[in-house]
């Protein structure tokens, strides 16, 4: 068969099963990230029908998809608001990375993976699923509720902790020298905090630039500067997940708002292929022997999270209800576990890191919107 006949058969008949099994996900109301993640196990190394021809493309929107799942949270925030933010809520966000990200380093160093790993894993068990979570406030009626500001505070600053946390782990994986680590983490700081600082300042000016009346120039400019900013970004050792971020973090108003609208379908395309993409890579004979520490890894880690929100909410004054209402809802772990671990497979860090990070995710991403739904009933 022609190799661009068997690329269209193979790439359509993935994107016709994630279309179906994304319906199946709704009809269940779970996150369809497991299916998916399941859909790359399956058709992945060692799976039941390896795909061939279609892979390199798959690998190429996966990056997109990482890129899209980052420009959209930065569209969610503006620079004010993460500016507040920060001087608001810094303390639950120290608490907050304590109590999650040591018990995935503790994890990783018990299992001799060593100190890079144990960064990387640190990583997977530290940053919450904003998109799960964002999903199921929905589901639940709770986006007006009283504790609902301090679980979305929780996840700004997870995610610009993100900007700081990348630039390091790519440096980590690339495993360069102490001084030029120091230096890549420089460059990130200085272009975030002048990103920042021309997004307070002169946040109009840039939307006003890219702003347009017509959906497909608006699409065309915000998509192109982004794919731009990200490339440079990567160019740079920074990550181009954090340029992408940072775009926008640079875009508010209208111009926010009909870019989210735009690139929203385009995201959930490009984010499911890139839960399959993760999948592929990971051989599902490699999952058995690091499901008991995954296991072990996510009731710790949901433990955790519940304490988090518990006390972040606590402090802001909200009742013993509301209390265990944040704890349950932050447990989810989804894209951005898997982007942290992805970094590391690519790296070819530690086998084994790979198909616990997946492991550890599909428990958490199915346990996390049961636990926002019934840890306060139960408490």
């Amino acid at each position: 068969m022609h190799s661009s006949a068997l690329f269209l058969i193979e790439f359509g008949a993935v994107l016709l099963g994630l279309g179906l099994l994304g319906r199946l996900a709704g009809r269940l109301q779970f996150s369809p990230i497991p299916l998916y993640l399941l859909a790359g196990l399956a058709f992945g190394e060692g799976g039941l029908l390896p795909l061939g021809a279609s892979e390199e493309f798959v690998a190429i929107g996966a990056e997109i998809g990482v890129i899209l799942l980052l420009l959209m949270l930065g569209l969610e925030y503006t620079a004010s608001d993460l500016v507040s933010n920060l001087k608001t809520q810094y303390p639950a966000g120290l608490v907050d990375a304590a109590l999650n990200a040591l018990p995935g380093a503790v994890m990783a160093l018990l299992l001799g993976w060593g100190p890079v790993a144990a960064v990387v894993l640190a990583g997977v068990t530290w940053i919450s699923s904003s998109g799960v979570i964002a999903k199921v406030l929905g589901d639940l009626g709770r986006l007006g509720n009283r504790e609902t500001p301090v679980i979305l505070s929780i996840l700004v600053l997870e995610d610009l902790a993100m900007a700081v946390y990348l630039p390091i782990i790519t440096a980590l994986l690339a495993g360069v020298s102490v001084a030029a680590g120091s230096v890549t983490l420089a460059i990130a700081l200085g272009v975030a905090g002048l990103v920042l600082f021309l997004a307070v300042r002169y946040g109009r000016v840039i939307s006003r630039f890219v702003s347009s009346d017509d959906p497909e120039k608006l699409l065309l400019v915000v998509l192109g500067l982004t794919l731009l900013v990200a490339g440079l970004a990567q160019q740079l050792q920074v990550s181009a997940a954090v340029g992408a971020f940072l775009v926008g973090i640079a875009l508010s108003g209208e111009v926010a708002e009909g870019a989210h609208n735009l690139l929203s379908p385009l995201r959930d395309l490009f984010a499911a292929v890139f839960f399959v993409f993760f999948g592929l890579h990971t051989d599902p004979a490699s999952i058995p022997p690091v499901l008991l520490p995954a296991l072990a890894l996510a009731v710790v880690t949901a433990c955790t999270k519940i304490a988090t929100g518990y006390w972040a909410a606590k402090r802001a004054g909200i009742s013993a209800k509301g209390r265990w209402r944040a704890g349950g809802t932050l447990v989810a772990r989804g894209e951005f576990s898997i982007v942290i671990a992805g970094l590391a497979v690519t790296a070819g860090i530690e086998p084994s890191l790979g198909p616990l990070a997946t492991a550890y995710v599909l428990i958490l991403v199915i346990l996390g919107p049961l636990t926002a739904r019934y840890t306060q009933p139960l408490a």
